[in-house]
């Protein structure tokens, strides 16, 4: 039998050290790749890692509490925002010297199209060309063309401009975005749908219209772009490192039946 995210969910949930030690294994990786890009002054912080991996451990914790079905993928853009977010408070205090508030930007950057706009977005997530480009699937010379665009109608926007605004706002842009949500916005399946290739005509051209105009969409697409991007190049932990994680949330190694399963 393959085990499956599905069943981790639940089974961490539950408390039970199966699905505890698969999401050890499994993705403490994805969350050093998060920790690396978003905070690389502390990539190799191991008490940072230790003190994100209790946080979530915690019975409060709500990454474990649906009781929808997650893929993989939805739970691993679930996990990026509670590692950002468990991260933030330590950087609260730190303001942009120069803001820009996410109606400025959607009035700078509106004559621009949703991919277009999906690669000023990932600016924000501080990605740069190259970055951008292998999500959206186009060149890094492309890349650098809108921004060089977007730049320019951002700076015919405002009254204060910097090459680095938007990658300085992302963490007030990303919060601003996150708190625009409505009931028309769409599910992870929908944007999965176009990702993956499965999205009809019909259905894309009518994700591609709510999203062009909805900020929190647009956020949540580019989160789930780099949630595949993320996962394409995760490892699983070795079995001596995850051991040393286990011993520190007290999670006893399952039965070696569990492992022929």
């Amino acid at each position: 039998m393959i085990y499956t995210c599905y069943e981790m969910i639940r089974d961490c949930r539950a408390g039970r050290p199966e699905g505890w030690s698969y999401f050890l294994t499994q993705y403490v990786p994805a969350i050093r790749r998060f920790l690396a890009h978003y905070y690389p002054e502390r990539e190799g912080d191991r008490a940072l890692i230790e003190r994100v991996l209790t946080k979530l451990r915690q019975p409060e914790s709500s990454l474990f509490q649906s009781l929808d079905p997650a893929p993989e993928r939805a739970f691993v853009a679930e996990l990026r925002q509670h590692v950002v977010s468990a991260v933030e408070a330590d950087h609260a205090s730190t303001a942009p010297e120069v803001a820009i508030e996410i109606e400025a930007l959607g009035a700078a950057l509106e004559p621009l199209t949703l991919t277009e706009k999906l690669v000023m977005w990932f600016e924000t997530m501080r990605y740069g060309e190259a970055d951008a480009g292998r999500m959206l699937r186009m060149s890094p010379e492309t890349a650098k063309k809108i921004r060089a665009r977007g730049a320019e109608l951002v700076r015919g926007g405002v009254d204060a401009w910097r090459s680095t605004l938007l990658g300085d706002n992302g963490l007030p842009l990303g919060r601003a975005a996150s708190a625009l949500g409505t009931k028309d916005c769409l599910p992870p399946k929908a944007f999965f749908d176009v990702i993956d290739g499965r999205a009809t005509w019909r259905g894309r051209e009518e994700m591609e219209r709510h999203v062009k105009g909805c900020w929190h969409c647009m956020d949540h697409y580019c989160r789930l772009l780099e949630v595949v991007d993320v996962l394409r190049g995760a490892k699983p932990l070795g079995e001596a490192e995850a051991e040393g994680y286990k011993r520190l949330l007290g999670i006893e190694t399952p039965k070696r039946s569990f492992w022929k399963r």
